[in-house]
């Protein structure tokens, strides 16, 4: 049993789910840290407070508000749970997004430039093609086919940089990104999609529910009430299972690990590396683009035009679910829930106390730092595991036999 412990845990798998749980619980400490240090400094809040707060860090997502004598109860929130899963949908798309471009060797940092075209494609597609002549079946499959496609190409631009003029990805991403942030403002500005229905709105564009385009609920909304939930948490999940096997099992997904792990040695091989920086940066604009999609067709979210001094935020935090994943397509799933749960207990933690939710932004950083230096942590856990068989080693180490140089018998009655 031993062994078995001993050879799963010198596993480079093994290594990466530790630290990235070591990331986790460093993080939610620091949080909770903090809480106490406001609490105990302000007297307003008090120690009490600062208890509530940090289980409402732990627990947010099971709160079910106050009792009658103003304690905090917890129990089942199908509502919370429900709404949690509605806010993964897109983190999860976006995590893997960044997921594909990390295997490939490239970082997509453009993923917010890609998230916001296939916002502006998506939303034209399902308001403007008329539900009375076309089932809304069909302008929902257009319009999520249209967002991915809007993401694809926006995320090729970046890529045709990076493979035939050697521009540093990054770069060409932040470039994309604000350029992507003016031009849908600029296509919604004055436009007929912006919502003058309701009074207050025109900085918005209507929801697609107003041309009677929803995602399907699969009964997720009976099972979960209240929330927002809907069909989309598992397209995502389907999603991520066939990223999983194209990365994993396919020979297109060899020849993308391939150019990542070292482009002249896989162009050598016969590889054609400049396609596949290319078609991975498609990809990954691709997936940044469905996380959109589906978060706008679900009927009950706005979108605010005027982006051209902002960024959506849930392209950049699928940098931190790629990373707590490792890159591991399966593993986004639950990294897109866990940050999921973190925005979840932020809100409970501002409706329920006198903190904001601004404290689950500095845990988030903190796990998003550490996380950085996962590589780090795992070296120091792979030399924390050396350490521990050098002695074993040398413990079981058999005494070498005396030789003849050793003091063993010599010809001619010599001594040594």
């Amino acid at each position: 049993m031993k062994e078995k412990i001993s050879t799963l845990y010198a596993k480079d798998g093994t290594k990466a789910v530790l630290s990235s749980l070591i990331s986790i619980a460093i993080g939610l400490i620091v949080g909770s840290v903090i809480i106490l240090l406001v609490g105990a400094g302000n007297p307003s809040l008090g120690i009490s407070s600062a208890w509530d707060g940090i289980r409402l860090v732990f627990g947010g997502l099971f709160s079910t508000g106050r009792g009658a004598s103003g304690a905090l109860t917890f129990g089942f929130n199908p509502t919370n749970i429900g709404n949690m899963l509605f806010e993964a949908t897109p983190l999860i798309l976006t995590g893997l997004s960044v997921a594909v471009a990390f295997k490939t060797g490239l970082f997509n940092i453009g993923a917010p430039g890609q998230y916001l075209m296939s916002t502006a494609a998506t939303l034209y597609v399902a308001l403007t093609i008329p539900s009375e002549s076309v089932p809304t079946a069909v302008i929902w499959i257009l319009a999520f086919l249209g967002g991915i496609l809007a993401g694809a190409l926006w995320g090729t631009i970046p890529g045709l940089f990076k493979a035939y003029l050697n521009i540093n990805e990054v770069l060409a991403c932040i470039m994309t990104n604000w350029i992507a942030a003016n031009l849908v403002t600029w296509f919604f500005d004055g436009s007929s999609l912006c919502n003058t229905a309701e009074f207050g709105k025109t900085g918005y564009v209507y929801k697609t529910s107003y041309n009677g385009v929803e995602t399907f609920k699969l009964g997720l909304d009976k099972l979960f009430p209240g929330s927002q939930v809907n069909g989309g948490i598992v397209i995502a999940v389907i999603i991520a299972v066939l990223v999983h096997l194209l990365m994993s099992k396919t020979t297109l997904g060899y020849e993308l690990k391939a150019c990542g792990a070292n482009r002249h040695a896989a162009r050598y091989a016969g590889i054609a590396d400049r396609r596949n920086i290319v078609l991975s940066m498609a990809i990954a604009g691709g997936l940044a683009g469905a996380a959109a999609a589906l978060y706008y067709l679900s009927g009950n979210t706005e979108f605010f035009w005027s982006t051209y001094q902002s960024l959506p935020a849930t392209g950049f935090n699928g940098i931190p679910v790629a990373l707590l994943a490792v890159n591991n397509p399966i593993a986004v799933i639950f990294t897109g829930c866990f940050m999921s749960i973190l925005d979840i207990s932020g809100l409970q933690l501002t409706n329920l106390t006198a903190y904001n939710e601004y404290i689950t932004d500095v845990i988030i950083a903190t796990i998003v730092y550490l996380s950085a230096f996962s590589l780090v942590i795992r070296m120091l856990l792979g030399g924390r595991k050396k350490r521990r068989a050098v002695p074993a080693a040398a413990e079981t180490k058999p005494n070498p036999e005396p030789g003849p140089s050793d003091g063993g018998d010599k010809k001619g009655g010599e001594e040594a």
